[in-house]
């Protein structure tokens, strides 16, 4: 069974046992929490995709550390005018080791079943499109008079 999660405005592709480091959370080393929102709960063949999230569906992971990442290095450079700036930085990371993944009894987990397709291409709510008929003379035409 796998899930995608989203966090730290990322997506995670995550599977019990699966330690993944994201951006910090708050929380204690040893605590446990719930990642939300899940986007998708994949068992097999058996698929459900949220809309945008799957609101039954449950992560749950336990905080194995808090940690800093690799440093990068932010330099910035304008020839010949003498301007050089260098700058680093390290992110904060938290590791997550996933302990559980619940998909909801009874729901709907075919492939695809929470997307609906309609047969006429929709314009969106209030947008009205009409089709003009000859030349375009308002404003901002490239019709000079041709």
């Amino acid at each position: 069974m796998y899930a995608v999660v989203k966090t730290g405005g990322r997506q995670y592709r995550v599977e019990p046992g699966d330690t993944i480091d994201v951006e910090r959370l708050s929380g204690e080393v040893g605590e446990t929490i719930d990642l939300n929102p899940v986007l998708m709960v994949g068992n097999g063949d058996e698929i459900t995709v949220g809309t945008p999230a799957v609101d039954t569906a449950r992560v749950t992971a336990e905080i194995v550390e808090h940690k800093r990442g690799k440093k990068i290095v932010v330099f910035k450079f304008k020839r010949r005018k003498n301007y050089r700036r260098k700058q680093g930085h390290r992110q904060s990371l938290t590791s997550l080791k996933i302990t559980d993944i619940q998909a909801s009894e009874g729901s709907n987990t075919g492939a695809g079943s929470d997307i609906q397709v309609s047969e006429e291409p929709s314009t969106g709510p209030g947008i009205d499109i009409q089709a003009s008929e000859g030349p375009n003379t308002g404003p901002g035409s490239n019709d000079h008079g041709a």
